[in-house]
Parts: C-alpha cells; sequence; structure tokens
C-alpha cells in the first residue's frame, strides 16, 4: 500500500468540495474542477478509463452546475432545491442503463479496462448524479449514497486505499447532504 501526493491532493480537494455542495456553497464547483483534474491523472495510472473521461465530463458538469446554482433559479436568480419526480427518475434510469452497458462493451472489446461493465456503471450513475446535482434536484444525495458503496469496494480492489477512504466520506457527506438539502427545500 503506497499513497502518492497526487491521489492526496485529489482526495482533500474532493473533500471539501462535497462538503461546500452539502452546504450549498457555490465555491464547491471551483474546487469540483481542481479535484476531478487530478483525479484524470489518478484513474489514468490506474487503468480506470470510464472514470478517467468522467472526469473529463464533470469539468463541463461543474461549470454548468456553477451557472445552474448561481443563475439557473426563477428570473436568472439562484436555483433552489427541488424534488425529482418518477418520469425523471424513470427516464435518467433508462438513460443510464441504455449508457452502461453501451460503454462496458465498448471498454471490455477495446481497451484493456480492469472492470469494464463495473467501470461503466459507475460512470454513468455518477454523470446521473452529478447532473442532478447540477439542478439542485434533492434525490441526487441518494443516488451518490448508492453509488459510492460500489466505489469503495471498487476502489480497494484496485488498492486506491486513499480513494475509496475519499468515498467512504463521500457517502457520509451523502447522507448529510439529503438531510441538509431537505431541510432547505422549497415549499
Amino acid at each position: 500500500m503506497t499513497f502518492d501526493l497526487l491521489e492526496t491532493a485529489a482526495v482533500l480537494f474532493g473533500i471539501v468540495s462535497v462538503y461546500l455542495s452539502v452546504r450549498e456553497n457555490i465555491a464547491s464547483w471551483p474546487t469540483a474542477i481542481v479535484n476531478v483534474t487530478l483525479y484524470i491523472f489518478v484513474f489514468q495510472r490506474a487503468r480506470l478509463y470510464a472514470d478517467m473521461a468522467l472526469q473529463v465530463v464533470y469539468i463541463g458538469i461543474s461549470l454548468y452546475g456553477w451557472y445552474e446554482w448561481l443563475h439557473g433559479g426563477r428570473g436568472k436568480s439562484r436555483l433552489a432545491v427541488s424534488r425529482g419526480n418518477r418520469r425523471l427518475a424513470a427516464v435518467l434510469a433508462g438513460i443510464g442503463l441504455a449508457a452502461a452497458a453501451l460503454l462496458g462493451t465498448l471498454l471490455a472489446r477495446y481497451t484493456n479496462a480492469a472492470l469494464p461493465y463495473l467501470d461503466a456503471t459507475t460512470t454513468t450513475t455518477s454523470l446521473i448524479a452529478q447532473w442532478m446535482m447540477a439542478r439542485k434536484i434533492l434525490e441526487n444525495w441518494i443516488v451518490w449514497v448508492a453509488v459510492d458503496v460500489v466505489y469503495i469496494g471498487m476502489f480497494v480492489y484496485k488498492s486506491l486505499v486513499l480513494t475509496a477512504g475519499l468515498y467512504a466520506v463521500f457517502l457520509v457527506l451523502s447522507l448529510m447532504g439529503y438531510f441538509q438539502w431537505r431541510r432547505s427545500l422549497s415549499p
């Protein structure tokens, strides 16, 4: 078991970013951009290519979330927490399943990915949760709880111990985020 500076920095920025998200603090977005940029290199070394590519997408989603939190509400005001609905959940689940199957197949056939279908599933689920967070949909935290549990096991298996620890912290923060956002839910 080794700890390196790159993974350590990525972990620290990740904790700060998610903590700030729980608090609905706009600074969560720029710290997220630093976090995911560092993880591009961590995941490249671990041959978790879908998760590496996910970090690139996260940069775009973070820019989108930053804008939405500031201007995505009524009249270009700050965005308030809202609830998702069953139709949205069904659409997102369908997109997630189809995308995970496609990405997993591509990774299995065309790369030396370590865990192609698991990597693809966590990647697509994370994208869905991150989009939901950018739109301040309360249930994003429930999706994060589920995906964090899977990520912890995957990262332990890949000997990314610090990252597994980070996702354990994310799991706790996701639970905190759900309750915090539920309290601030707009009537």
